[in-house]
């Protein structure tokens, strides 16, 4: 009898969130005092569940697009060619600076760098401009040539930081006053 009781209590728990619709009527079996007892019958219970259906639909929403476009020109592009002692060969390459703005316009531009041991401080100056962009953002770069050996290489953006992610691989100061001891007194081998 505890057993029909329980499986009855755990069978109504799982089906709370079911649409159950009954069969047949519950019979409890018959008890005579000489303990001879006749099987008894549980209720049974058609079970309709929810559907559920997963897939697409089409839906119009707004998605972010940008449009670069890349042309090749021949421009000046500054060009240092660094001999450090006892660091072996070099190698050219650029050293790019790139940020990602909205609102306004701005202008990005590498101003100097600086060299303490084997790192370079790429120090670039990031102004706004008059322009408005709209809702567009606009990638912006600056970059020099160097002939160097293989050296650690950190930008410090004077400016202040757009709010784009893509923004995050940079460190912004406000002023070239900002800027920590160690930079100060690095050498500058390259001033616009």
């Amino acid at each position: 009898m505890k057993k029909q009781v329980l499986l009855l209590a755990i069978l109504s728990a799982t089906l709370i969130s079911c649409d159950v619709n009954q069969k047949k009527e519950a019979k409890l079996p018959d008890v005579d005092v000489d303990i001879d007892a006749e099987e008894g019958q549980l209720p049974t219970y058609d079970v309709d569940w929810a559907d559920v259906n997963v897939g697409t639909k089409t839906k119009t929403i707004k998605v972010p697009k940008v449009v670069v476009v890349m042309e090749e020109e021949e421009v000046e592009v500054p060009y240092i060619d660094l001999d450090m002692p006892n660091e072996g060969e070099k190698e050219e390459m650029s050293i790019v600076v790139e940020t990602e703005v909205s609102g306004k316009e701005h202008d990005i531009e590498i101003q100097e760098i600086r060299a303490d041991g084997k790192r370079l401080y790429v120090i670039s100056k990031l102004e706004a401009l008059d322009t408005d962009l709209g809702d567009k953002t606009m990638r912006i770069q600056d970059q020099i040539e160097i002939n160097a050996p293989d050296l650690d290489i950190k930008h410090i953006i004077v400016g202040e930081r757009p709010d784009r992610t893509f923004n995050g691989q940079y460190t912004y100061v406000g002023t070239m006053n900002d800027f920590n001891d160690r930079i100060k007194n690095a050498k500058v081998i390259y001033k616009r």
